[in-house]
């Protein structure tokens, strides 16, 4: 500091600095070190009055990531709107791991299969698992989808991050393929690299890339066919009119993209006035044409969760024709996952 060496002259010389008139005195700050992350604010109050008939809306299955407020998680099947089926699993994991739903199907014969983040199970109506699959330290499993009744399709973030397809009943492995990550030699990189991915009935990938900020699809050799931009894609889903289905994680969003990947429809996160969305996760297309968007609130702050509308309805031209805020009796917690009852198919088919 202008040649003073000596500590005690350097101290009195700071403090006839800070005392001169006029003088701004700032403290030096490390321009390298990045900002702390800043959390979304909550931006409307929950309206008086909600369109639809709250639970007895539809029947469906529902289920929240990283719900910290309880040491269980659970997945809850609603039906007539009441809870008529639920299965928890502690937060942490045996290897004091947090586990978390991050994927749930249920099954034609009414199991239901799921992503927990450190692995995956199946789980039976009368509460008996009939699949595990476990992940190895250092990796994370959020995406489970059923091929079929006898085979799983799972995507396992990890450094390599892979997509494997096995045989329930036999437990062999009939595909494994490595996939791209952002920052494949960086361990803090797992936790973002997947969400829900999904086989196509036609027999393609469509890949979640979140940290890549892209869907790709790719055929059965695993050549690129498609590829469409999707910052902080957290779902994808082949429609039946061909077109994908995208949601986004941080930045709130639904998409529809056509076959070129075009986007043709979407909703961002203040186009429903009364109604903004905040982390978007799980996004479901209805026979009807109308979207149910899983808005968790789960990045605001913990005392603000309780003041999202957890699932929220809208038609082709956007219009809210049923919101969901159910906190308390029961409480569901934040929304990750939905799957509607109501609606006819095969979750194990593809058809809903």
């Amino acid at each position: 500091m202008i040649g003073i060496k000596n500590m005690r002259y350097r101290k009195y010389f700071l403090v006839i600095l800070m005392s001169m008139p006029g003088l701004v005195w700032s403290q030096a700050t490390d321009s390298t070190k990045p900002a702390p992350p800043t959390r979304p604010v909550l931006r409307a109050p929950v309206p008086a009055v909600l369109p639809g008939k709250g639970m007895s809306e539809h029947d469906f299955l529902y289920a929240g990531e990283w719900d910290t407020r309880k040491d269980t998680q659970t997945v809850f099947r609603v039906t007539g709107g009441k809870v008529v089926w639920t299965w928890s699993f502690p937060i942490k994991d045996a290897n004091n791991q947090l586990s978390e739903f991050s994927d749930i199907h249920q099954l034609s014969n009414g199991n239901v299969l799921y992503a927990r983040k450190t692995g995956a199970d199946e789980v039976t109506p009368d509460r008996k698992i009939v699949w595990t699959y476990n992940c190895q330290p250092g990796t994370e499993c959020h995406s489970a989808q059923p091929i079929g009744s006898d085979r799983v399709f799972l995507c396992i973030n990890g450094n390599p991050a892979k997509a494997l397809l096995i045989n329930k009943k036999t437990g062999a492995v009939e595909m494994e393929h490595i996939l791209t990550t952002a920052r494949p030699d960086d361990p803090k990189s797992v936790h973002g690299q997947f969400r829900n991915n999904r086989m196509t009935p036609q027999g393609t990938y469509l890949i979640a890339h979140m940290n890549l900020g892209k869907v790709i699809e790719y055929d059965r050799n695993w050549n690129q066919i498609l590829s469409i931009d999707a910052p902080s894609v957290w779902s994808v889903a082949r429609l039946k009119n061909g077109h994908t289905l995208i949601s986004g994680n941080q930045h709130g969003y639904v998409r529809e993209a056509d076959e070129k990947g075009k986007i043709i429809w979407e909703i961002n996160k203040d186009d429903l006035p009364g109604y903004p969305l905040y982390t978007v996760q799980q996004v479901r297309r209805l026979t009807n044409g109308n979207t149910i968007i899983c808005n968790w609130g789960g990045s605001l702050k913990k005392e603000d969760w309780n003041k999202v509308v957890q699932l929220i309805e809208v038609t082709p031209d956007k219009k809210v024709v049923w919101a969901l805020y159910q906190w308390n009796n029961p409480d569901l917690g934040p929304a990750s996952c939905i799957q509607l009852l109501d609606q006819k198919g095969k979750e194990e088919n593809g058809e809903l």
